[in-house]
């Protein structure tokens, strides 16, 4: 865990209380109640058996000796099922009718056994809940490789996470941070694992493995947050792919430096999208139906096949929008790109389809 040598050992319990809340992952899982809840519930569990014991033994008190003053009250019922049921048996209440002794043997002795499992189960499980779920962590830690790394669980991020997952991203590649506890809650709800911090410290993108991740995405409230984000991030792995989305525009170069591969503006975005639904609804729609992965139409990047090397651009079966050769975007009508090569890449619009998924590609991209 984290510790701070900060002076003062108020400040210390407290410094370290905080990190215990806000640096920590959660996996999803199925709803469990809280420790105390179940402390709670098994010790009003074990009260009713006591409760039920004494009873018991007070309406078979004639069959039942007290070596004090020989009769048996409602008190010594309680006392008798305390001592019993806790195996401690002083020996001064004992059963000495035949039906006190059968009462002991079909009942007191299985209600003591179910005594003593709901008090050592419970203590079990509080003691050991902790290392389950550490165990658990470490487990995920070793098995994670090559995943998605989503900064910020807000509607940007949200439907960034929909969209690679579109692709055939299985959900288990997928970590969520985001500073709200509930955020990762939610997030946990979707299947989703999440570390609940603050993005811009390192040792919180480390606790999501982001070191070994295989594409960041930094979808952020403010622009000088998405900017640190991104310079931690491209210090702990210089071979991620980074996304980051800006509102405003000014801020997008400040992100490229920063570390980013590519960058959304955004608010220019939605106002471009705007404005062309207000020329032309129909052609809005059309942008807005390739932005929703899965559905309708969709932009898909694949490599280009054998039987089209050599041919131009309009003249594959797919409708081509760009050509990415090595690390240059050109487009459909860039000279430069003349005929296609087997290490080109194409952008496409096709009809969404389960066939036409294809897996995002690791390598950044740079317009030219």
């Amino acid at each position: 865990m984290f510790h701070v040598k900060l002076p003062g050992h108020d400040v210390i319990a407290r410094r370290a209380d905080e990190r215990l809340t806000t640096h920590r992952v959660k996996l999803p899982r199925r709803e469990v109640q809280r420790p105390l809840r179940q402390v709670v519930r098994r010790l009003a569990m074990a009260l009713l058996v006591l409760v039920a014991t004494a009873f018991i033994v007070y309406f078979d008190r004639a069959g039942y000796h007290d070596g004090a003053d020989k009769t048996l009250d409602l008190l010594d019922s309680f006392y008798y099922a305390t001592v019993t049921l806790s195996t401690t048996g002083y020996g001064d209440v004992t059963p000495v009718s035949d039906g006190a002794r059968l009462t002991n043997i079909l009942v007191i002795t299985p209600l003591r056994v179910l005594f003593l499992i709901i008090l050592v189960g419970t203590t079990l499980e509080v003691l050991t809940e902790r290392t389950r779920e550490e165990w658990r962590q470490n487990r995920w830690r070793s098995t994670l490789r090559d995943h998605t790394v989503v900064v910020g669980f807000g509607t940007k991020g949200r439907s960034a996470i929909k969209t690679v997952c579109a692709t055939g991203l299985k959900k288990e590649q997928v970590v969520v941070v985001d500073p709200s506890a509930k955020a990762i809650e939610a997030a946990n709800a979707e299947g989703y694992a999440g570390v609940v911090g603050d993005a811009t410290r390192s040792d919180v993108l480390v606790r999501g493995e982001v070191q070994r991740a295989r594409q960041i995405i930094i979808a952020t409230q403010r622009d000088d947050t998405a900017v640190l984000v991104a310079l931690t991030a491209r210090q702990l792995n210089r071979g991620a792919k980074i996304v980051a989305a800006v509102r405003e525009e000014e801020n997008a170069p400040l992100l490229r430096q920063s570390g980013a591969d590519a960058v959304i503006t955004s608010a220019s975005a939605a106002g471009r999208l705007l404005g062309l639904s207000c020329l032309s609804p129909s052609a809005g729609m059309v942008m807005e139906d390739l932005i929703q992965q899965g559905s309708g139409l969709d932009l898909v990047e694949r490599p280009v096949i054998k039987a089209e090397v050599g041919l131009g651009v309009r003249e594959t079966e797919d409708l081509v929008v760009s050509v990415i050769r090595g690390h240059r975007v050109l487009g459909y009508d860039d000279s430069a790109v003349g005929t296609l090569q087997l290490t080109d890449r194409l952008i496409t619009i096709v009809r969404a389809t389960p066939a036409t998924q294809v897996a995002p590609d690791t390598r950044p991209l740079r317009q030219d």
